[in-house]
């Protein structure tokens, strides 16, 4: 398994509902396995779809918050925390090389907490967390991730953290199986990251007619190619989970290497 030194890949997951550390799940397995899978990380860039901005924003606070942003929910889900410590070195990195600002309050919301809690549960790693930017296009944010790719060099973990399909509009609490244009949509994803097509990825909306459907807003797809992009120019994509959950959230998850780091 890499060390912090060894080049990690770029990783996207689903993180699903926010009850999935409650839950017993395919889904949840997964993650719970996934840190053994890569090693320790020098510290960790999570990228999630709950965090929006107008341009790219880096948190930079030295302890940061978890944070509960839902309602309805169990009331175990509200006492847990991820008491990791944050990463303020790698938020200046991240601003340089991207022109971000730093948040120094941003804490960690649901799309970073929940899957780290089940990868890392120590909480001993560093976390950063990178916000996405609803009002641009995946062929922008596979740019912003190409400018994250010396990151891996030096063993941080880029994790974007979203949904590869995610329509809160036909969620089914509990429910299986899914729908032919959620199906299609995965399958189109599948296909397009299998022969590294990131000119159809950075095009989704307009590439694939399930799409919209598939995400009715764009947020929790944007992670998926800042990951693309911090493999570099050639990326491959290895899938490393898929399935769906409660009908209408698909729980694929995927790394990406190929890139040159420099």
């Amino acid at each position: 398994m890499p060390s912090s030194t060894t080049q990690f890949p770029s990783v996207f997951v689903s993180h699903g509902a926010p009850t999935l550390v409650l839950e017993t799940s395919a889904g949840r397995d997964f993650l719970a396995g996934l840190g053994r899978r890569l090693g320790r990380p020098s510290a960790i860039l999570a990228v999630s779809a709950h965090w929006t901005t107008p341009g790219p924003a880096v948190g930079g606070a030295a302890a940061p918050e978890t944070i509960h942003d839902f309602y309805g929910f169990p009331e175990a889900l509200y006492r847990m925390r991820y008491a990791a410590p944050g990463a303020p070195a790698l938020a200046q990195r991240v601003a340089a090389l991207t022109g971000a600002t730093i948040d120094p309050s941003q804490g960690l919301d649901h799309g970073a907490w929940v899957p780290l809690m089940l990868m890392y549960p120590e909480a001993d790693i560093p976390v950063a967390q990178l916000s996405v930017m609803p009002h641009r296009s995946a062929a922008d944010h596979i740019a912003l991730g190409r400018q994250l790719e010396s990151l891996r060099r030096d063993g941080v973990l880029i994790l974007a953290s979203g949904g590869a399909v995610h329509n809160l509009r036909e969620f089914r609490f509990g429910g299986t199986g899914a729908a032919p244009w959620a199906t299609g949509f995965a399958d189109w994803l599948d296909a397009t990251l299998a022969a590294g097509d990131t000119e159809s990825l950075g095009d989704w909306l307009n590439a694939c007619p399930d799409a919209r459907r598939a995400h009715p807003s764009d947020e929790h797809f944007l992670p998926l190619p800042v990951a693309l992009g911090a493999a570099g120019p050639a990326p491959k994509a290895e899938r490393l989970h898929a399935g769906f959950e409660h009908g209408s959230l698909g729980m694929h998850a995927y790394s990406f290497t190929g890139g040159d780091a420099s």
